[in-house]
């Protein structure tokens, strides 16, 4: 697996390569250490989530106050989708910014969103599920939404006719307002966020890197010894 940050800091590609045969394919989803190396700081996953979408379905844009802010690990289980990361931290170099990934169910690759960034998809195909693993329980008044079809982000969505959306994203402001309503992370909370986990990944001071070596080492030690 490889852990590739995209233009968005704060945002990554994982991806693996696919073992196929005649049973069919397997591929890595998640790697602790290697996503911990490239953070600076060991990961948590406290829920997964599942949605299935029809074809022409637009979820997000979907944030979380921060703190206590809300990572995802965005995998394509099923289907075709359109998967977009938007900077929605008011203060960023970034801010209003997207990157754009096409996942598949066979495309053996994930999303991860750090705290404080907007995620929106797009359904391709009918029966599109998608895999959210969340850093933290999910708790619905710390959601943040923007509108997704706001102008001024201007997400290619590439659809022959109008998403299908949710009431709630339907009605969310845009990005502009949400700004001004006081509704959005910012970037210097998110980066004190950041900061605060990587002084806590390891006490002794040693480097994010070592201690996630240590840690794989203490795993293939007991593994070996089950």
């Amino acid at each position: 697996m490889t852990v590739r940050p995209l233009d968005i800091s704060g945002a990554f590609l994982l991806s693996s390569r696919s073992f196929t045969d005649e049973r069919g394919a397997f591929f890595e989803v998640y790697r602790e250490d290697l996503l911990t190396e490239v953070l600076g700081y060991a990961p948590k996953i406290l829920q997964t989530n599942y949605s299935t979408s029809h074809s022409n379905v637009l979820r997000g844009i979907h944030g979380a106050s921060v703190p206590p802010g809300l990572a995802k690990l965005v995998t394509c289980v099923r289907g075709l989708m359109l998967d977009f990361v938007i900077d929605i931290r008011t203060g960023s170099p970034t801010f209003g910014k997207w990157d754009m990934i096409v996942l598949n169910g066979h495309g053996a690759s994930s999303v991860y969103v750090e705290e404080g960034l907007g995620h929106a998809f797009v359904a391709l195909v009918d029966d599109t599920c998608v895999q959210y693993q969340l850093s933290e329980l999910y708790r619905p008044q710390e959601v943040v939404t923007v509108h997704p079809l706001d102008p001024e982000i201007g997400l290619p969505l590439r659809l022959p006719t109008a998403p299908l959306m949710s009431d709630r994203d339907a009605a969310a402001p845009t990005l502009r307002e949400a700004a001004e309503l006081g509704l959005l992370p910012s970037y210097e909370a998110c980066m004190a966020l950041r900061a605060t986990r990587t002084e806590l990944t390891d006490g002794s001071g040693a480097s994010a890197r070592d201690a996630s070596r240590r840690s794989a080492v203490m795993r293939a030690r007991a593994a070996a010894h089950t």
